[in-house]
This record gives C-alpha cells, structure tokens and sequence, in this order.
C-alpha cells in the first residue's frame, strides 16, 4: 500500500469519473483518496474499489491531507482552488488549460516529454485533447526528422464538449427523427448531421483558440520555441474519440517506408495502415482505449522532396486526451517520487 493521499477535483465530471475508472484499471495503490466537486454534487455516494466514498464539496480547507491532486474542472475554478492546494504543499496535476503556458508549469505527454515532470513547482499541466493526440502521434518522428511545420485539421466529437455536448447530439438526433422542434446550447449551431469549424473565441487574425493551442502546446511539449502549425479545429456529430488530418514537413528526409516503421514502434501508437483492405483509424475503433492509432501515411504530392509526409490519427480525447495522459502523469510523479508532502 502506497502512503500517497490522493485528492479528485471534479470527480463527478466526464473527465473526473474516466481518472477514477482508470486508476482503478491500472490497480493504483493509496493511502486514502478524496473526490471534491463542487456544493451541488457533495454528497453524491461514488461507488469506488467496492467501497462507498461521498463526495465533498471543495473548499479552502478540502487540501490539507492530499498529497497529489488530480483537478478536472473548469480553468476559472482551477485557478482560485490549485494555488491554494499547491501552498499547502500539494502537487497539482491539472487538467484545465489554467497554467498551460506559464513558463514554471511544465506541460507533459509522459511518452514524449516525462523528463520535464522533475522541474515542476506544485503544478504539472496536462495539454489540450488535440495537442496530446498528434504530439503522441508524432514524437518518434520528430525525433528523426525535426518536424519544422505542421498543418492540421481536426474533427472534434462532442463529448470534447464535457457531458453537455454528449446530450445535445443525442437529444437533437432523437427529436429530429421524430420532427420535433431542437435547441442548441452546448453549440453554437445544430450538431446532428452538421459540422461547426468553430471550437473557442476566434482571435484578431481569425483562428479560433482551440487552433492555437496546437501550437503554442505543442512548441512547449517538443521544446521547439519556432515550430509553425497551421490549424483548423471542426466540431462533428461524433460521441467520442477525436481525428485529425496532420500534414508535416521536417527538416531531415522522411520517407512514407520509415515513417511507417517508427510509427510501428512508437510508444503510445498503433500504426494502422492497410488502405487498400480499408485499414485505417477510426473513431469508433479508438473510443475507450488509450493507444493513438495512425494510418493513411503518404507522402505529400505537393512537395517534390522527402520532407513533407501526411497521416490521419484518431484517440480517444476522454481518455488519452484528458483523464489517461493525467494518470499517466500521477504514475510517473509517484515513480519519481516527485511529489512535495
């Protein structure tokens, strides 16, 4: 038995419940552990390791015997709760945007960056859904290459959109089949049968928040301050899982047969490339598992040498995107034994 005391905030959440159902798969061992949320969930009763924990509602005072907290809650919550816990000497891993870019808050995929994990100050961020998704995809080569600018698009389930969007597209598919008259609330416009290229505010250039992230993450992540992305984010009437088409150009040759064998040995990926028996990812194929699946590798025909490649990726964002990435990186916390208490 492990002496860590852990501490859930937002347990009650999408992303909160999947981080308990996957600490339970992968058999983590704490002292004690406590699901915060906010005054309308306490006292909810979670079902937990075959033991009954009542959830409590987070206050000032919720932090004093935790020593990692996992936070799944909004950034404008994280931001007035993580200080106060990180005073009181807990290690935060965070799955909010709140403190992405600071610079004294590494942001981690443990597949690609874990080492950046010994450097933290009480906070650790856990990246934006999209960006874990290709930086996983994408380290090995990398690695090989130097990937020097990416151009993306992505097509984002609604389920991205926490249990809300969820609800929207099934609600909205149901009354439409039956003629009756929808709302959209979670979206800007009708989910069912339609596609939204808009995921955030769009700033003064036209790109939404959502396309920034993948840069300015994925920059931080791959410690590479001059990486150009250009990206387009679409929200589609998917449930779950994310895709994205992602177009590379680096400054080493790549060709589509080496990139298919590093992708082969990648951690966190699974390469599936068969187009010509219609082998490829799919949503449906990644939804509630953690591996990236990679496929359609080609090379790019507008570029006439060997350093433009493109592949389609799909992941589970509820999973690898938000609650296993963070898990992943309370593991690693605990085999550093990088936690502060």
């Amino acid at each position: 038995m492990s002496n860590i005391r852990l501490g859930i905030l937002g347990a009650t959440g999408v992303v909160g419940s999947e981080m308990m159902n996957i600490i339970q798969e992968k058999d983590i061992k704490f002292k004690s552990i406590k699901l915060l949320a906010s005054e309308k969930s306490a006292g909810q009763v979670v079902r937990y390791n075959n033991e009954d924990i009542i959830i409590e509602e987070v206050t000032k005072k919720s932090f004093n015997d935790i020593d990692i907290l996992l936070v799944a809650v909004s950034s404008s919550i994280s931001k007035k709760f993580t200080p106060i816990a990180v005073e009181k000497g807990v290690t935060v891993i965070d799955n909010s945007s709140a403190y992405r870019l600071d610079d004294n808050v590494p942001l981690v995929v443990p597949e690609v960056n874990s080492e950046d994990i010994d450097n933290h100050s009480g906070i650790i961020s856990n990246p934006n859904c999209s960006t874990i998704i290709a930086v996983t995809a994408l380290n090995k080569l990398n690695e090989y290459a130097e990937i020097e600018r990416m151009i993306v698009s992505t097509y984002q389930a609604v389920s991205g959109a926490g249990a809300k969007g969820l609800e929207e597209l099934k609600d909205q598919v149901n009354k439409l089949e039956n003629n009756e008259e929808i709302k959209s609330e979670a979206f800007q416009y009708q989910i069912a049968y339609n596609l939204i290229p808009h995921i955030g505010p769009f700033n003064e250039v036209g790109y939404s928040e959502e396309e920034m992230k993948l840069q300015n993450e994925g920059r931080k992540i791959f410690h590479k301050p001059n990486l150009k992305v250009n990206c387009t984010c679409v929200r589609v009437p998917v449930y779950r899982s994310h895709s994205e088409s992602i177009t590379i150009e680096t400054k080493k040759d790549l060709t589509v047969e080496k990139a298919r064998e590093i992708l082969s040995k990648s951690p966190g990926v699974k390469l599936v490339d068969d187009p010509s028996n219609s082998k490829y990812p799919m949503p449906l194929d990644t939804s509630n598992q953690d591996l990236i699946f990679v496929g359609r590798v080609r090379k790019d025909i507008s570029s006439e040498d060997n350093k433009s490649l493109t592949l389609w990726c799909c992941g589970d964002q509820i999973r690898k995107g938000a609650a296993t990435n963070a898990v992943q990186i309370l593991e690693k916390v605990i085999e550093k034994k990088a936690y502060r208490n």
